[in-house]
């Protein structure tokens, strides 16, 4: 994976950030997978950054799609108050090139005021 930006924002706030930033870019967002509604199942999950079953972890994999239609991974890690964004990048799941560059057009000139940012 490739860190893109840390952001001071909850992940839940991040997520609602990025999907609005990369909508107005164009990009469809599809939401994959949602740690805490996959938690909400289970009655005794412990989390392993907090060792209790209430905490604010998060994570979010989104599914990013420009116009060739093969999907870019957008993961959102957080949990005390700060996100990580990161874009998946294996031999497997490579994001094109345009994709990628679009990504990450789409989230540096709007990122909130807290934001660090990785290249």
């Amino acid at each position: 994976m490739s860190q893109l930006l840390t952001i001071e924002y909850t992940c839940d706030k991040a997520v609602r950030w990025a999907t609005e930033s990369l909508e107005s870019a164009g990009l469809r967002i599809a939401n994959s997978f949602d740690l805490q509604s996959a938690r909400a199942a289970l009655s005794h999950c412990t989390c392993p950054h907090h060792g209790t079953a209430v905490c604010d972890c998060q994570m979010v994999v989104l599914l990013v799609y420009g116009a060739d239609g093969s999907p870019a991974t957008l993961v959102a890690h957080g949990h005390d108050g700060q996100t990580w964004l990161s874009l998946v990048e294996t031999p497997e799941q490579r994001p094109s090139p345009q994709l990628k560059e679009s990504i990450q057009l789409a989230l540096k000139p709007h990122a909130p005021k807290r934001f660090t940012l990785h290249e």
